[in-house]
């Protein structure tokens, strides 16, 4: 325990600089802000800010871009319970009591517990992060190209399973349009050139920033300026009795543990997801509750539940991205991309490379969630009129970024196009109800699915079946062979059946 209490010190101590302390506070603003206007996501607000952060330095880039993660998954909160649109996906949940809530005549009262239950959400996942990251990165020593294989193929096809409920085909076909973009251009091995249809600026394969800010950016302006106008709850902007807000935490405690450890471990599933989180962590309230009949009419503890659980899924999901090089959420996937270009390379090889950096981002995680519960507790009067910013103001804005952004990375206008071909691409695909999260997995762990497949293949001189005899493989290919079962409708009714008919003979044999 003495070293990682000396490598905490030691990140706290590099990171407490007042340049690095006003960085962490406008940096989470403005991922309250993000977070809290309807049609911009978490995901978007931190690729964005990727294409702004270049010229800083490694930390400071990389502390600015949680603070950015942290701000807007907790942001989103605002809305759903102002407006009772949730301003990110991760704050569907949210919505659902926070708005009825506020119709009480409780705003106050539910933005300060949701603000609460995000800071000890998170503190919930850092206490995880810390505990898990270093010795999942050691164990990951172990993986070979046979693992990585199935493990990427893991996070494809469970993001597709899961972020799609009723159609995981959907999810699935994302998926595979991601792997078809990630096959583009160079492949790692020979550095053979493949799919880049004549055309010369593909040879390299597609910038991942481009395609991000695309997909989440300008796909989100098209389609957040087809949303209608909402109508916006009156709350009231006096702070919510201190007594009161402790009060409520306190007795539902157990509640803030609960989800704060399902939305750790859902964070640490690739691909999945803060929704994910949000929605696992309040069945699972609902379920143990002596209140369930509250759920859905105003809950404090439905409430809580969520905030707990979506935010405790930021730390989570950095568990595999910083030891496997998987990332636990389409946002945590666009911080990789930004991971890469501030030269940390995420893996197992992260604590032999650069064994301070699970520390440095522990420490970076504990100041974005001071600053969210500052900021969360003293600006509710301002968050309330950013939220009345007409959306015809403030896409153009977003749309400027979206080009800008791309082309200051790399000066080519290729890239601008690139940008454009996946923001419209993105809204077809959203319209059409497909995912977005098994789409961005794709393209970055396609490279990775490629390269094991193809050098566990060659260390096997062709033969198939080592991937199989591994224990670690053959654990992942049952996984996954039962992942993708499970999700045709007649296995889970057969299963649902045979379920059911066991029930009713044990019952029998009792009567009997």
């Amino acid at each position: 325990m003495t070293p990682v209490i000396d490598a905490l010190s030691s990140a706290f101590a590099e990171l407490t600089t007042p340049m690095m302390l006003f960085n962490v506070a406008w940096a989470t603003l403005l991922g309250i802000f993000v977070g809290a206007l309807p049609g911009l996501t978490a995901t978007m607000g931190v690729a964005l800010l990727t294409t702004l952060t270049y010229s800083l330095d490694r930390n400071t880039a990389i502390m600015v871009l949680i603070c950015m993660y942290v701000g807007a998954i907790y942001g989103g909160s605002r809305s759903a319970i102002l407006l009772n649109i949730p301003g990110t996906p991760a704050s569907a949940a949210t919505a659902l009591d926070g708005f009825p809530l506020v119709r009480k005549g409780k705003g106050s009262l539910a933005m300060a517990i949701a603000t609460l239950g995000s800071m000890l959400g998170t503190l919930v996942g850092i206490a995880m992060l810390v505990m898990i990251a270093p010795p999942l990165a050691e164990a990951a020593f172990g993986f070979g190209s046979y693992e990585f294989f199935w493990l990427a193929l893991f996070g494809i096809i469970i993001s597709g399973q899961l972020t799609h409920s009723g159609e995981p085909l959907k999810g699935y076909m994302a998926g595979l349009i991601g792997l078809s973009v990630a096959m583009i251009g160079s492949e790692g091995i020979h550095s053979f050139v493949r799919f880049n249809f004549g055309v010369q600026q593909m040879n390299g394969g597609i910038e991942l920033i481009p395609a991000m800010v695309g997909a989440f950016g300008f796909a989100e302006v098209l389609f957040a300026m087809t949303l209608p106008a909402a109508e916006m709850a009156r709350a009231k902007s006096v702070p919510a009795p201190l007594k009161e807000l402790f009060g409520s935490v306190w007795r539902y405690k157990r509640t803030v543990l609960e989800s704060g450890i399902i939305g750790t471990l859902v964070g640490i599933i690739p691909g999945v997801g803060e929704d994910i989180g949000a929605w696992g962590s309040y069945a699972a309230a609902k379920r143990h509750s002596k209140e369930r009949e509250e759920f859905g009419k105003g809950s404090q503890e439905g409430l809580i539940a969520a905030e707990t659980g979506n935010s405790a899924v930021v730390p989570g999901s950095l568990i595999p991205t910083l030891t496997l090089g998987v990332p636990g959420s389409a946002s945590a996937a666009v911080l990789i991309a930004a991971l890469f270009l501030h030269g940390v390379r995420p893996g197992p090889m992260i604590m032999f490379d650069q064994p301070d950096m699970i520390y440095l981002i522990a420490v970076m995680l504990i100041f974005a969630t001071i600053a969210m519960g500052l900021f969360g507790m003293a600006l509710t009067p301002l968050f309330v009129k950013v939220l009345q910013v007409p959306r015809t103001i403030l896409m153009p804005m977003v749309f400027t970024l979206c080009v800008i952004g791309p082309y200051a990375l790399s000066q080519r206008i290729f890239d601008i196009w690139v940008m454009f071909a996946f923001g419209v691409g993105g809204y077809v695909l959203r319209r059409l109800n497909y995912p977005m999260a098994p789409l961005v997995l794709g393209i970055i762990l396609g490279s990775l699915l490629d390269k094991s497949l193809r050098r566990g293949l060659i260390l096997s001189n062709g033969d198939i079946t080592a991937f199989f005899t591994r224990p670690v493989s053959a654990g992942f290919a049952v996984l996954i062979t039962l992942t993708i079962l499970f999700s045709i409708p007649a296995v889970r009714r057969f299963a649902s059946f045979k379920r059911r008919r066991g029930d009713a003979n044990g019952e029998d044999m009792s009567a009997n």
